[in-house]
């Protein structure tokens, strides 16, 4: 998918690291730890591919495609730490190598990096963007946090939760990729919202993950939500159709973390489809993205954009 955007993509990790430069040895160690354990990186891939669909090419998409990055690496670095998370992408969370102080240090010198990064560009409109972005994400890290031990929450408050917290950089991403082309504010809001959509089924399928991957593919243990007491949407599903026995245990499992048979609940997440029913929403989401991109000129971006939301959805890790 990254063929359109490959000679971006490099030039991307380059400011990328070029960026990391500092005189305190510890943030570069830590910094390169994170960004250099791979990652998707879908949220520049989203801002280049949807600024080459609409006519723009060159050194801002790469400097705005490199803070959306390290944006996302500091929101990892603070998320790791709030989780006590020991595994990411195959390998040890920074906060397992380096300590939680540390982790917590270096995410901040990302967002301040970021932000002095976005004042070089000189655009206003991107601050603004950018800083609104960063301060959902934030609320959503909070309501998320509110929610763990809650077996009362919604499907909307959790719908919440992922438009704040994870969706929301993807729908700056294609924001910006918009407003770098000068777009009208018609197709900006557009490409906002295919981000916000796209953003918002890849959390569900990670969601999904969380229950059916593979250690191996996913990067991450396999029950680590369960294990936190978040009520996502497969354990939702089974609080809303499943068996009394069934709604006992999975409200036991998040309101009593760890003391759940993981074993029982995940017999009811099966019995009651509810993996099926948290893909058939990403699903959905997908589609109402994919639908926002008809009135862009075809091209390769176009048609990489496409591939990203089948991607989104039918991705094992």
């Amino acid at each position: 998918m990254r063929t359109p955007i490959a000679a971006d993509m490099t030039a991307v990790d380059a400011v990328i690291r070029a960026r990391l430069s500092s005189e305190v040895a510890l943030i570069g160690q830590v910094a390169e730890y994170i960004i250099g354990s791979g990652g998707k990186r879908l949220r520049p891939v989203l801002l280049l591919l949807s600024a080459g669909a609409l006519g723009h090419a060159g050194p801002q998409a790469h400097e705005l495609a490199a803070v959306i990055e390290m944006i996302h690496t500091a929101t990892l670095l603070h998320d790791d730490v709030v989780d006590e998370s020991e595994l990411r992408r195959g390998r040890k969370t920074a906060n397992a190598m380096f300590g939680n102080a540390a982790s917590v240090l270096v995410g901040d010198f990302l967002y301040s990096r970021s932000f002095q990064m976005m004042v070089g560009l000189g655009r206003m409109g991107v601050m603004q963007v950018l800083s609104d972005a960063t301060n959902i994400i934030a609320e959503g890290e909070v309501l998320q946090l509110m929610n763990i031990g809650d077996a009362e929450v919604s499907e909307e408050r959790y719908l919440t939760v992922i438009r704040y917290k994870t969706a929301k950089l993807f729908e700056a991403a294609g924001r910006l990729g918009a407003m770098l082309a000068d777009a009208p504010e018609a197709v900006c809001e557009q490409m906002a919202e295919f981000g916000m959509r796209l953003g918002t089924a890849f959390q569900l399928v990670d969601d999904v993950l969380d229950y059916s991957g593979d250690v191996a593919e996913t990067g991450k243990n396999l029950g680590d939500d369960l294990a936190e007491g978040k009520p996502t949407l497969p354990l939702l599903r089974v609080l809303s159709t499943g068996s009394a026995a069934q709604q006992a245990e999975v409200r036991r499992a998040i309101t009593e973390p760890g003391s759940a048979d993981f074993a029982i609940v995940m017999e009811a997440i099966h019995q009651t489809g509810a993996l099926e029913y948290t893909r058939a929403a990403a699903q959905a989401e997908a589609q109402r993205a994919a639908a926002l991109l008809a009135s862009l000129p075809d091209s390769p971006h176009k048609q990489t954009l496409l591939q990203l939301c089948a991607f989104a959805v039918e991705r094992r890790s």
